[in-house]
């Protein structure tokens, strides 16, 4: 009788034991902060590769903490439906433009204007230092969303299908310089002194090989994707738009964690963004090389008397009107 209870008494605490073992992994699970992250990106790109390094970084500085969703090609939400995922709490993780942000924030359109961002190391004393502190701050105010780090994309360069002698914008005058088909971009073009004519990213090879168009701008490894190298002849460095990106998180997400797990999020986030700058410079930087043995010719022009033009004519615009003041001498400042 006593056996027979001893066995009972060990078979149910057997029992116990084994279904708190199996409900452990699920509650731990539950315990886990969710970090759903949603980007256009294709796994190829190193804003793509990023993401890994981001959960990579968390896993190693808060192992168990977190649960990073990495969801690539746009296939959570479709790309600029992000701020407003994150805004609502239905979205944690995504990168968002200049762009996307001067929707909302039209003073951050004073980064979509051409040679205001000098060059990548400009770009990250610009938004690590007090004018970044200050921007994201409203950007977090107005957009329930937080910029964590600053993302390098790429270095705007101009295509011909001639060479040219381009030393500074009225060098440029007649040529039809292919821009994307919005006002600020077409706005950009003339800026640099070309006659801007918009055509879709499809059609542009064609364009150039038939001389509907007589060059076109993009970072160099879009040149080099898009095989544009096989139609044209020269790459003029400009340098005239410095693209970025900014790692943001839902303040939702952000207010809900503990001090230490914001601070371990932000640092995974910088070390994300530092291994896609790293890459992309040294990608940019064998590029020129790339073109040279292509028989292209790779030219720099005045770049100082370029953005001196580009700037004085954004100035004199619509545009410049919802930049606060003073803010395009602390950006030139910045050094």
């Amino acid at each position: 009788m006593k056996s027979s209870l001893l066995r009972r008494t060990l078979l149910a605490t057997a029992s116990a034991v084994m279904l708190m073992g199996a409900l452990l992994p699920a509650a731990q699970a539950q315990n886990k902060v969710l970090l759903r992250v949603s980007t256009p990106a294709v796994p190829d790109d190193w804003h793509a590769k990023m993401w890994t390094v981001f959960k990579e970084n968390l896993e190693k500085s808060a192992p168990g903490e977190f649960d990073v969703q990495i969801n690539l090609n746009a296939t959570l939400f479709k790309q600029g439906t992000e701020p407003t995922a994150m805004a609502r709490g239905n979205l944690e993780l995504s990168s968002i433009s200049a762009f996307d942000i001067a929707k909302l924030v039209p003073e951050f359109s004073i980064f979509t204007a051409g040679y205001v961002i000098r060059d990548p190391a400009h770009q990250q004393k610009v938004f690590s230092g007090p004018i970044g502190a200050e921007l994201f701050k409203t950007v977090a105010e107005k957009m329930e969303v937080t910029p964590l780090s600053t993302v390098y994309l790429g270095t705007r360069q101009i295509n011909l299908r001639d060479v040219r002698n381009v030393k500074v914008p009225a060098d440029l005058k007649g040529v039809k310089l292919r821009m994307p088909g919005s006002k600020e971009w077409l706005f950009l073009g003339e800026a640099l002194g070309a006659t801007a004519t918009p055509l879709a990213f499809g059609e542009v090879y064609l364009g150039l090989k038939t001389g509907t168009i007589d060059g076109q701008d993009n970072p160099l490894p879009s040149v080099r994707a898009a095989k544009f190298y096989e139609v044209t002849k020269q790459i003029v460095m400009t340098s005239h738009l410095v693209d970025g990106i900014f790692i943001a998180i839902s303040s939702k997400a952000l207010n809900a964690m503990t001090p230490a797990q914001r601070q371990k999020v932000t640092a995974a986030a910088q070390a994300a963004a530092s291994y896609n700058n790293e890459n992309r410079l040294k990608e940019e930087g064998q590029l020129v090389d790339f073109f040279k043995q292509q028989g292209l010719q790779v030219t720099t022009p005045d770049v100082d008397a370029f953005r001196k033009s580009v700037q004085t004519t954004y100035q004199n615009s619509d545009y410049a009107k919802v930049w606060p003041k003073g803010l395009l001498e602390r950006i030139n400042a910045t050094q």
